[in-house]
This record gives C-alpha cells, sequence and structure tokens, in this order.
C-alpha cells in the first residue's frame, strides 16, 4: 500500500517536472524576437524614406487593393491662373487727406488743387494751366514750389503712389508732341519726377490718358470742362508699395 502511494507521487512529481521544462523555451524565444523587433526598428529610424518610391508602392497597393478606384482630377477653375498679391495698409488716407487740406490755404502754391477722398484712393488733381505751359511737359516756376511742398507731406508715407495726365480733346499744335497721349504721359513723367526729387523714395507709377477720362457735366461750359481737363492726378492708395 505504501508502495503504491510512493509510486503515484513520483509519477505525477515527474509529469510537473517536464511540463515546466517543456515551456521553458518561450522566454528565450519572446526575448529573441523582442530583440529583433528593436534591431528592425533600430534600423527603419536611421535610413531615409524615399518619397517618390514609397508613393509609387502606395498607388501600386490601392490599385491591386481597389481596382475599382478612379483617378481624380481636379480640374482647374480659371483658364489662367494668377497670383495674389498681398499689400499691407499705409498711412491712412482720411488723415493724409486732412495733412494736405492744411495745405490748400489761399495764397499757397497749392491753393488751386483739388482733393478728392474716394472709397479706395485720395486723388490730388493739379490744374494742368498752371503747372504747364500749353503744348509744354515742363514745370513752370509756381508748379515746382507747389510739388516740393507736396512732395514734403507724400515723402513721409509709405503709400504706393501713382500720377496720371489729362488733357482736353482739342488736337495738338507743337513741335515736341504728336499727340495728346504723348503729352499727357510726358506732363505725368515730370510731376513723378518732381516728387521724387521731393524726396518720395518709392517707385512711382506714371500714365497718359490725354481726353479719354474728361468728366462731362452739364454744369459747366465746353470750355470749362477742358480747362478741368488739363489736369494731372497724383492718386495715393491705402496700401504701400511691395516689391
Amino acid at each position: 500500500m505504501n508502495y503504491q502511494e510512493n509510486s503515484s507521487s513520483v509519477d505525477v512529481f515527474g509529469v510537473g517536472e517536464r511540463s515546466k521544462s517543456s515551456k521553458a523555451w518561450m522566454v528565450t524565444f519572446t526575448d529573441l524576437v523582442s530583440l529583433m523587433l528593436t534591431f528592425f526598428v533600430l534600423l527603419f529610424s536611421m535610413s531615409s524614406v524615399k518619397v517618390d518610391k514609397w508613393d509609387e508602392m502606395i498607388n501600386a497597393l490601392s490599385k491591386s487593393l481597389n481596382p475599382q478606384l478612379e483617378e481624380r482630377v481636379t480640374q482647374p477653375t480659371a483658364q489662367f491662373n494668377i497670383s495674389t498679391v498681398f499689400r499691407k495698409r499705409a498711412i491712412n488716407l482720411e488723415y493724409l487727406h486732412a495733412v494736405i487740406e492744411e495745405k490748400l490755404e489761399p495764397g499757397s502754391a497749392l491753393s488751386k488743387t483739388e482733393l478728392k477722398l474716394l472709397d479706395d484712393r485720395l486723388v490730388i488733381s493739379l490744374p494742368g494751366d498752371l503747372f504747364f505751359n500749353p503744348g509744354s511737359a515742363v514745370l513752370s516756376k509756381a508748379a515746382q514750389e507747389a510739388m516740393f511742398e507736396l512732395g514734403g507731406v507724400l515723402r513721409n508715407v509709405d503709400n504706393l503712389i501713382g500720377v496720371n495726365g489729362h488733357t482736353d480733346p482739342v488736337p495738338l499744335k507743337s513741335a515736341l508732341y504728336e499727340s495728346n497721349w504723348e503729352l499727357s504721359l510726358g506732363r505725368a513723367i515730370s510731376v513723378s519726377n518732381a516728387l521724387r526729387r521731393a524726396g518720395y523714395t518709392e517707385e512711382i507709377m506714371a500714365f497718359g490718358y490725354a481726353d479719354s477720362k474728361i468728366q462731362a457735366s452739364q454744369d459747366l461750359s465746353e470750355a470749362e470742362q477742358n480747362v478741368l481737363a488739363r489736369r494731372v492726378d497724383v492718386v495715393v492708395m491705402p496700401t504701400d508699395f511691395t516689391r
């Protein structure tokens, strides 16, 4: 009786030892797999991924896994793509209007100048008959004084400035210019150069419009309209000059 109990206990003990020893290799295998994964992760972190090859692999897998996927092509929204230019705002036009208006006192060189504050610009209209001789684009002495005074104000601003020359519809009789288009452009350039000499350091856009911008009015006679048409407009924009 004692022999059987001892033999059964030995058998049970032997089975237990074999079961424990049979699972011991899994610990070593787990450590090996962990080390291999760590090694491959280290290799991947040290390698550089080629974007073009990666995209080709993604496209190939996408087509193979989903062959019904259609390629989407984005159509342009316009025939011509024009880049957008952003300009930051410069000095306030209402403030600039008030500063220049103080210079228009009777007796000053700018007394005959007209100011127009619009929604998107400030227009300074210079009388052409007082600034230039007929058929000429050379500034008179009074005009040079006026431009020096106006330039003293504009040289302190960063706003974008353009100068537009205008004439009346009367055919030009001058040996220097063939038409009113050349005369209006020449006067605009003369005013631009005067502003640059007065201290405005940014670029100035000069245009000649001849008689294409006449402001018709039923309250004025034809002669009075022609006087207003012979003008040079200095246009100050609310934005600054962006190179």
